[in-house]
């Protein structure tokens, strides 16, 4: 179960990097118009407020239609082959289960279900990131089980892949008739947490931001900023604040689910770099800045936070707990002072300057108190638990004889992904490979093949053993050219 869950989490990052251009095309866009937000005086005619009105519109065209992209994304992204007959299948599960149980439909077909303000509420909100998820899901399943499909002569032209959408808009047709029943539940299910979370307030947001960092490792954290990112319960946190909506305008605080990742992504990740260099090995002190030092300047620039969480997480798990910690309590200070600000992507410097002249942008300068005291606050916590607790942080870990060390700043992918093949036992040993932001994944067929040892040796900043079969090997967001390299071995 758990490695099906990770490879979601994986497909999931293939639309997630759409946000980022969103981000710098609608901040740009609501600089140069702020009459669009409704700001009083703003001029509402111009080239500056033709060109902002535009680049907003661009930007909204993917925000607007986020669900339509993770159904495709998903899609191909667990196909086999990545192949783009999956997005198309999953697009026609979209158009079946959104069409079906809109409200107009299910008034017809069940008029006293939706009679239910409830259940009326729910079906209008059916067109959301999660069905976008589910029609993924279900196109991707239908390709990988019938892209071989053969069929009779006469029928010949529907075999092989033109048949996985015929097959597709069936089962999404039951999917459906199941949903009509389940679907409100589950809606209702969620809205009672977005509404146990609301009613905490700020000390609700740092329970979020710690449930967010440490279901990091398992990819779940994908499901969670669901319910309180994007419009699946009434929330929508990330939707409502770049659609230029203030808290008048909805029933919570706008940007409070995101304003507290900022001092922690930003400055926070620093200082606990600054800590792991500190106290890591003289002799391998070097090393530690090339691996932690990059992730920190990575997480404060974009918010990419991957490479600098993988790097510590398993080698010593109780500061990684103590790391989510601080996120909840980062957030809970950050939300009570009034600190408002919100990203497309992550919570890095970029998003927070295209960000912070939206309309739900509140105290913004206060991210440098608050990120002076992240910085000072996870270096002292990391400092102290590092040599109180004898952790094996970056730097610190036992030395290992004749092991050969490639840095990736040589960019010498091919010998990585050499030595990681080796390191699982060859590719007569590899089932599956795949890739996330920061991971190689790998599945393998015999797990007693793989030697952690060797795959550490060729620069990689970590080894991770989800499952019985499965392999993850943390490099970093240059993952994508060791992935070529390795496939192209395991041929």
């Amino acid at each position: 179960m758990m490695k099906h869950l990770q490879k979601l989490g994986s497909a999931l990052m293939l639309p997630v990097a759409c946000l980022p251009i969103c981000g710098i095309l609608m901040g740009l866009g609501y600089a140069l118009a702020p009459a669009v937000m409704g700001v009083p005086g703003a001029a509402s005619e111009g080239f500056a407020y033709v060109l902002g009105f535009f680049l907003i519109k661009a930007g909204a065209a993917l925000i607007d239609n986020m669900a339509i992209l993770f159904c495709i994304g998903v899609a191909v992204g667990l196909a086999k082959e990545n192949n783009g007959t999956a997005g198309l299948a999953g697009l026609v599960s979209w158009l079946m289960i959104t069409t079906l149980l809109n409200p107009g439909t299910v008034g017809v077909i069940a008029p006293k279900l939706i009679a239910s303000e409830t259940n009326a509420v729910a079906f209008s909100k059916i067109a959301n990131p999660f069905t976008g998820i589910l029609a993924g899901i279900i196109g991707a399943v239908c390709y990988n089980k019938f892209k071989d499909t053969k069929l009779p002569d006469v029928l010949a032209f529907f075999s092989g892949k033109r048949s996985v959408s015929i097959v597709t808009a069936v089962v999404s047709i039951v999917v459906s008739a199941v949903l009509l029943f389940v679907w409100p539940v589950v809606f209702g299910v969620l809205v009672a947490i977005g509404k146990a979370i609301v009613s905490l307030d700020a000390v609700g947001a740092g329970i979020y931001a710690f449930l967010n960092r440490l279901l990091i490792p398992t990819g779940l954290h994908h499901a969670l900023n669901n319910v309180f990112w994007f419009d699946t319960i009434g929330l929508g946190d990330l939707t409502a604040y770049w659609g230029a909506k203030t808290s008048a305008d909805v029933g919570w605080s706008v940007g409070m689910y995101m304003a507290g990742f900022f001092p922690c992504m930003m400055f926070g990740i620093p200082g606990a770099a600054l800590a792991m260099i500190q106290t890591a090995k003289t002799s391998k002190r070097k090393a530690t800045i090339g691996i932690v030092g990059s992730a920190a300047l990575c997480a404060f620039i974009c918010g990419v936070t991957e490479p600098f969480e993988f790097a510590f997480m398993f080698l010593a798990f109780p500061l990684y707990i103590v790391y989510a910690l601080l996120y909840g309590i980062f957030t809970t200070i950050s939300v009570a002072l009034g600190f408002r600000a919100g990203f497309c992507f992550s919570a890095g410097a970029t998003d927070l300057l295209f960000s912070a002249s939206l309309p739900a942008a509140a105290k913004t300068w206060l991210i440098l108190p608050l990120g002076i005291a992240a910085f000072v606050v996870f270096y002292l916590v990391f400092l102290f638990a590092i040599k109180k607790w004898d952790l094996k942080t970056p730097g610190r870990e036992d030395d290992q004889d004749g092991e050969m060390k490639i840095e990736l700043a040589n960019n010498d992918f091919t010998a990585m992904a050499q030595i990681i093949l080796e390191g699982v036992g060859g590719k007569e040993n590899v089932a599956s490979i795949d890739h996330c932001i920061t991971r190689l994944r790998l599945e393998v067929k015999d797990r007693l093949q793989v030697d952690e040892k060797k795959i550490k040796s060729s620069g990689a900043a970590g080894v991770i053993r989800p499952g019985k079969t499965s392999v993850q090997v943390i490099i970093g967001p240059k993952v994508q050219f060791v992935y070529d390299e390795f496939k192209k071995l395991a041929q």
